[in-house]
């Protein structure tokens, strides 16, 4: 199961990018399966009365390990293909690595996770979020922001009914503990959602040139240096091209970073359904008398999450 989960997560990614409904299919598969899971007791009880048939609960935690295999392996290619390296988004994503690589190690997720079940419905929540970060905007066409938004508080909503089935002997106080700290999760991942890379979205191309070609929408004569006098005589182009879903329209931003300060925010509109990206570009003239120093413009969502960024440095000479 752990290679099949593995390969289908690469698949997945494979045909997604190739043919759009495909990935509109396995986003329905993935979501029935997380519904299913919600009833499981339901069902399991029902099936009992009618057939008087007993099933076993380690069918539903077998189950259950199978759902998150899937989803995290299903999401995993799309966040390692968006993910900044050089940025705090590295760190979300090497958590769903290992949360990808506990629920494939039988020892280490029967003997050491399921066994505590804080940590338990911590993991069962985060795999939720997950997939959902990556279905909802491919199948609502939500935007990023919006899609964050759904999936976390879905996340956190869909979790409690799955406590019972998690755990089916603990203790009374448990469970309202579970659900506090469920809510705490959730307020301290929105607080931190700059460092989520947005699923959907992906930067093909960002450059910076001081001549753009509106019509062919194409920076000109790439730049080899940067001076505070080029600067100020010229501007600066920010040219970026952003892959995102068919059907999916989103503003982003250029916010332009002097030295760990932001001096400029411009919004932009894009479109999905572009192979090669939406291309979309700003023009920043207003530079400060002292531009000397490191500069970065950061392709962000309206939430704040990260696309992509590119640094450059200019010289006073």
């Amino acid at each position: 199961m752990a290679v099949l989960a593995f390969c289908s997560g690469v698949a997945s990614y494979v045909f997604v990018e190739r043919k759009e409904s495909f990935s509109q299919l396995i986003s329905i598969l993935l979501l029935v399966t997380w519904l299913w899971l919600l009833i499981d007791n339901w069902l399991r009880n029902k099936v009992e009365e009618r057939f008087g048939v007993a099933v076993s609960p380690n069918v539903m935690r077998f189950a259950l390990q199978v759902v998150q295999q899937e989803s995290l392996f299903f999401a995993l290619p799309f966040f390692l293909a968006v993910t900044t390296w050089d940025h705090g988004q590295a760190a979300f994503t090497a958590l769903i690595i290992l949360c990808a690589f506990v629920s494939v190690v039988d020892p280490l997720y029967y003997k050491k996770l399921a066994r505590h079940s804080v940590w338990f419905s911590v993991f069962h929540s985060f795999s939720l979020f997950v997939v959902l970060s990556v279905t909802l905007p491919i199948l609502l066409k939500l935007t990023t922001s919006q899609s964050f938004e759904i999936a976390l508080i879905t996340a956190v909503i869909l979790t409690v009914p799955s406590l019972g089935n998690l755990m089916p002997n603990a203790k009374w106080w448990r469970f309202p503990l579970l659900v506090l700290l469920l809510c705490a999760l959730g307020a301290g991942l929105w607080q931190l959602r700059s460092f989520v890379p947005p699923a959907a979205l992906r930067l093909t191309d960002m450059s910076m040139s001081y001549q753009l070609d509106a019509q062919a929408r194409k920076p000109l004569s790439p730049i080899s240096e940067l001076t505070e006098q080029s600067l100020h005589e010229n501007g600066l182009y920010s040219f970026s091209a952003v892959k995102a879903p068919r059907g999916l329209n989103e503003k982003i931003f250029h916010v332009w970073v002097h030295n760990r300060k932001e001096v400029d925010r411009i919004a932009l509109d894009i479109t999905g359904g572009r192979k090669e990206g939406y291309r979309a570009w700003s023009h920043k003239t207003n530079f400060p008398a002292n531009a000397a120093g490191k500069w970065v413009v950061k392709v962000v969502t309206e939430s704040g999450q990260l696309i992509g960024q590119r640094r450059f440095e200019v010289s006073e000479t």
